[in-house]
């Protein structure tokens, strides 16, 4: 079966994750990581993409990304594998492949599901068992949103500025957010999504996201579809 082509809403954010290949590490120690990000900046800055966050993984990485056009988030992410490929390779003395095949992106109604991907890409290391609290884990983009450093890669998203009235309002309300974490049915929805390249969001969302992205956005359960009752009895 032909896979769907991925959904890129110009305006809208996107949870964006990308694996390794066979789950292998895709950053050896920190001078990856940080070139990684380097990138990452470059890329989205010629392409018109916001970088709301990010969280990255010895094996894979999640972005909160949000294209000014239709095109931006695939071009980013394009430039941003082939460079990083290019460099990784040559500074570990390896070819192939790195990542597993293409990125997985979802489509998220911002007013509903922004913050709590937010909050859902900083507490993933702590859920996966990397950091007992999610400013342990350094390489997120958690330590900007509650004051303890300044990302410049970081394009805070309107929802964000409307927790306070200043810095210090802003940050207390998040990192309120972050220590109260996600419901369990909220936190499965954001992976699981995710992991589908599913938009997630309500029966409004979902509708003006077909007519505008050509491609159905309801997943379809496996199997062969029921026949449908003969009316003639």
């Amino acid at each position: 079966m032909a896979r769907l082509p991925r959904l890129s809403i110009a305006g809208c954010p996107h949870h964006v994750l990308q694996r390794g290949n066979n789950r292998q590490p895709v950053f050896m120690d920190d001078v990856d990581r940080v070139r990684y990000l380097a990138l990452l900046g470059e890329a989205a800055s010629r392409f018109r993409v916001a970088v709301h966050a990010y969280v990255l993984l010895d094996n894979h990485v999640h972005l909160l990304l949000t294209p000014a056009d239709g095109a931006g988030l695939a071009q980013t992410m394009q430039a941003l594998g082939r460079t990083y490929v290019r460099y990784f390779n040559d500074r570990h003395t390896r070819s192939g492949t790195l990542w597993e095949g293409r990125y997985r992106s979802a489509p998220l109604e911002g007013r509903a599901y922004l913050l709590p991907c937010l909050v859902w890409l900083d507490t993933h290391p702590a859920r996966a068992g990397l950091a007992s609290d999610p400013a342990d884990h350094v390489w997120s983009s958690h330590g900007h949103y509650v004051g303890q450093r300044v990302d410049r890669l970081i394009t805070p998203p309107e929802a964000y500025w409307a927790l306070g009235n200043t810095p210090f309002a802003r940050e207390a309300a998040y990192a309120e957010m972050v220590r109260a974490g996600l419901d369990a049915p909220l936190a499965r929805a954001l992976a699981r999504f995710a992991q589908g390249g599913w938009p997630l969001g309500g029966a409004a969302f979902s509708a003006d996201i077909e007519k505008n992205g050509g491609r159905r956005v309801v997943q379809r359960r496996p199997g062969r579809p029921k026949k449908s009752a003969d009316p003639s009895g």
